[in-house]
């Protein structure tokens, strides 16, 4: 039975990685761009991208302020609001496809009063227009000029990090991902890109060491979670992707992705009892898709 269970897991597993592969989801994140005096600013670019997914989306804000990004996947979703003539503005926000979300405000400030300047915007347009491009080795010389320009925006090491890494040169990314953590020993973002890289050499040993610095009392980001689970998972150490994933559900009950891979590593672990609550939960998100075929025959076959 335990050479079934493990054929069949892999199968499922096999299909979770690759719907992984596009960004476009059920989620829908509205908002409104709006001056220091609370104008409303027409003509915002409003970029969404989404490391994990891949991808993202562009839209831009109407002459109410107002716009909105619709057909996203659940995850941690990295936001730029840019217009010429004012400070860009960067957030960050963990994406529930299920969730309804109340309109997000956001307030840009003339670049004048910032010290930013155009020429500095310009830059980091081009570099991150190229790399949205998919021309990754062109994208690696625009950031690295970037950087020689403006060498206190260290965290753009990442976004050089990140071209390397979709190059597939791994060598090349850990050092950039590096000199990320030596201006910051905590972003948690590097020491996984670090991991990341270990792992697609083949370094396992490495990877787990790495990802083994991401501290799980730290770690408040479901998204983060799911991925540290999803790699040690893939390194066979169960146990450890079970502390992972169960933080990251008991963070968010609705994260139907933290769910699914946490029934799986149950079903690995031969606990049926717990694979069956976790599957039985992911159906009360998640009771039509595709994948939810897949857990309701999953189901049928651990209850047997």
């Amino acid at each position: 039975m335990k050479k079934t269970l493990w054929s069949v897991l892999f199968v499922l597993l096999a299909v979770s990685l690759l719907s992984a592969q596009t960004w476009k989801g059920k989620g829908r994140v509205p908002g409104i761009v709006v001056d220091e005096q609370g104008h409303a600013i027409a003509g915002v670019k409003v970029k969404f991208f989404c490391q994990e997914w891949s991808g993202g989306l562009e839209t831009t804000s109407n002459k109410a302020g107002k716009w909105t990004a619709a057909g996203i996947r659940a995850g941690l979703w990295q936001i730029d609001f840019d217009k010429p003539g004012y400070a860009p503005v960067h957030k960050s926000m963990q994406v529930n496809e299920l969730e309804k979300y109340g309109e997000m405000t956001v307030a840009m400030r003339k670049a004048a009063a910032t010290g930013i300047t155009e020429d500095m915007k310009k830059s980091f347009a081009a570099a991150n227009a190229l790399y949205d491009q998919k021309k990754y080795a062109e994208a690696v010389d625009a950031y690295k000029a970037f950087l020689t320009s403006f060498p206190q925006d260290y965290f753009v090491w990442r976004n050089v990090g990140n071209s390397y890494f979709m190059l597939e040169k791994y060598d090349e990314a850990e050092e950039a991902y590096k000199n990320v953590l030596a201006k910051d020993p905590n972003d948690v973002t590097a020491y996984l890109g670090v991991g990341n890289c270990c792992a697609n050499r083949g370094a396992m040993d490495a990877a787990m060491e790495w990802y083994g610095k991401i501290s799980l009392d730290s770690v408040s980001d479901p998204n983060l979670l799911l991925s540290v689970g999803l790699a040690y998972f893939k390194a066979s150490k169960l146990e450890d992707a079970v502390r992972y994933l169960e933080k990251a559900v008991a963070l968010d009950r609705a994260g139907a992705d933290a769910l699914y891979q946490l029934g799986l590593t149950y079903t690995a672990l031969q606990n049926k009892e717990k694979a069956v609550a976790a599957f039985e939960q992911y159906l009360k998100i998640d009771a039509d898709s595709e994948r939810a075929g897949q857990v309701k025959g999953f189901l049928e076959y651990l209850k047997k």
